[in-house]
């Protein structure tokens, strides 16, 4: 049939490009040498500048509520309205998901590395708003436009190193803030509200294309209405779960604490996770979740009204505590306290995410599941990937002797097999651990990840199944502000490369992108975002770090002009 036919060579070229993206991210974001890098980084400037995170966090309260501000400073928004809106980029999918995910790979233990990112990213999102704040621009148009381009091109006179974050910056807004933020609500929507893509994708990107349009000023305002907003629909569903199940927090912590520097042991349907998975997991998440060191936030400030560049440096301290020291964690606490992570789901399996295994593996025994991690990793393993017939029967399996089915890194329980609807009554071929035919549906128990796996957790408190609109809602929130904050970013980047004139295309192009992808497959959206976060983030830290001597002279020149946190006349 045609029409199979189609879909059968879709999923193929699908599957391909996944398979292509993962082994890109292999050297890149999933290396150990990236999350390394990015924590190197922010404990250099956190030594080197004395704590700046915990010395300066009051004052940095002051900035922000407006109390050293001075009248006729250049700027479009308000401190409060530039950390909004650097918060509306970052509070995303990455704080219901992300945290989801990095639990589901890492255990407990990557929670406590998501905490060491956010802690000492709090240095480094200082070091990079400050510098790029210092670095600013006024455009033809009369708004300011800044970010690490511009410090990298008169600071470092490293104009091919700016024109290399910058051309990455306009992937990643596409990449992080576009594709897997409306994919996330499509499919959130969809399986709470059974609200069918499309139409999620025609409204909302008609309420995106008319925020974005009216540029800084407008998407400011609407993000300081929408973040205080989201962040207090999501607390009160968090702790609807955490205060039901207080007896489990405090096990939890002790979990993460104590999995930190070993690993997490298997438990439930959990493989477990090693040290080195864990770490890289939860940094790589952390990252995502708070993007200090991306070189994204410093765009959003560099609008902020004030003519000292540590003013609002000292603003974005605020960022990656608020974002990931207390947002992730509460999600991460409703997720472990309520112990779901552990625990398997009735689901459609996604082909990116089953393998199927040859031989039996039995999820009790240890050197079964020794073998299978390994395998799933791709380091040298006993297990291999099964190629071979599966003999179906109304969609059960005959043949259960001959393979392993592993989906969501776990053992798949009670699969069913159909096609068009229909349960298999016939042999299916599997070539080298992946189904041929790609038009088969695959559903069962198994373990559960991102938004699916944080939806789950917050039906287990006082709401009930209540609690998964509460996700729902939350996850539209969060997801279209960040949206809305990268789509600056993406024209800021845009007016640096090309000038003001590509702004409109790039916000039609923008808009068109994050229609399509609340119909594209979210595990390649994922892929794509992970590798677009290392190609600016890598220059931006490579920039700061020949920057340092500049930083710390700025700061210094910055406390002589104050007198105990006040601003001299």
């Amino acid at each position: 049939h045609p029409g199979c036919l189609r879909r059968i060579i879709r999923e193929s070229v699908l599957d391909a490009v996944n398979d292509f993206l993962i082994f890109i991210d292999g050297y890149l974001g999933s290396a150990i040498w990236f999350p390394t890098f990015l924590l190197l980084v922010g404990i250099f400037f956190t030594l080197y500048l004395g704590f700046p995170q915990i010395r300066y966090f009051k004052h940095a309260i002051g900035v922000t509520t407006g109390k050293f501000d001075k009248d006729g400073a250049r700027g479009d928004t308000t401190h409060f309205q530039a950390l909004s809106t650097a918060l509306s980029g970052t509070v995303g999918t990455g704080n219901i998901g992300g945290v989801a995910l990095a639990l589901h790979l890492g255990g407990p233990a990557a929670l406590f590395w998501m905490w060491m990112t956010a802690f000492f990213g709090m240095t480094s999102k200082f070091v990079e708003v400050t510098l790029s704040h210092k670095y600013r621009n006024q455009t033809a148009d009369g708004t300011m436009a800044g970010g690490p381009m511009y410090y990298m091109e008169k600071g470092l006179n490293a104009k091919w190193l700016a024109i290399i974050f910058a051309c990455a910056t306009v992937l990643s807004s596409f990449g992080t803030g576009n594709l897997p933020q409306i994919n996330s609500i499509a499919a959130g929507l969809e399986s709470t509200f059974s609200l069918d893509p499309l139409i999620t994708a025609s409204v909302l990107s008609v309420l995106l294309a008319l925020v974005i349009i009216g540029g800084i000023t407008r998407i400011a305002r609407v993000a300081a209405a929408i973040v205080p907003t989201m962040a207090f629909i999501y607390l009160i569903g968090a702790f609807a779960v955490i205060i039901p199940n207080l007896a489990n927090v405090i096990p939890s912590f002790v979990s993460i604490f104590s999995d930190a520097f070993t690993g997490s042991a298997a438990t439930g349907g959990f493989l477990g996770a090693t040290f080195a998975y864990a770490f890289d997991r939860g940094v790589n998440r952390g990252l995502y979740s708070n993007e200090a060191g991306q070189g994204s936030a410093p765009i959003a400030h560099a609008s902020a009204r004030t003519d000292e560049p540590a003013d609002e440096g000292m603003v974005s301290i605020l960022e990656p505590f608020i974002d990931t020291i207390v947002i992730c964690t509460i999600t991460g606490l409703v997720i472990l306290s309520s112990g779901v992570w552990m625990e398997k789901f009735d689901n459609e399996f996604q082909r990116a995410d089953m393998n199927f295994v040859a031989g039996v593996y039995n999820e009790s025994t240890t050197s079964d599941i020794e073998a299978l991690f390994s395998y799933l990793n791709g380091d040298e393993s006993t297990a291999r990937g099964y190629s071979g017939q599966i003999d179906l029967l109304g969609g059960e399996v005959q043949n259960t002797d001959d393979f392993t089915l592993i989906h969501a890194r776990s053992f798949a329980e009670n699969s069913v097999y159909t096609r068009d609807g229909e349960p298999i009554s016939s042999n299916v071929t599997v070539v080298d651990g992946q189904l041929e035919d790609t038009s088969i549906v695959v559903a069962g128990e198994s373990l559960l990840h991102s938004v699916p796996l944080t939806t789950e957790a917050f039906t287990r408190g006082f709401f009930g199944d209540y609690g998964k609109y509460i996700v729902s809602v939350g996850l539209m929130l969060f997801a279209f502000s960040t949206a809305i904050a990268w789509s600056y970013y993406g024209d800021r980047a845009m007016t640096y490369l090309f000038g003001t004139g590509s702004v409109l295309p790039y916000r039609i192009v923008y808009v068109l992108a994050f229609f399509y992808a609340a119909l594209a497959d979210t595990t390649i959206v994922w892929n794509l975002s992970l590798i677009t976060i290392v190609l600016m983030t890598v220059p931006n830290l490579i920039g700061l770090l020949f920057m340092h001597r500049e930083m710390k002279q700025t700061v210094e020149e910055y406390w002589e002009k104050t007198e105990h946190g006040k601003h001299k006349a």
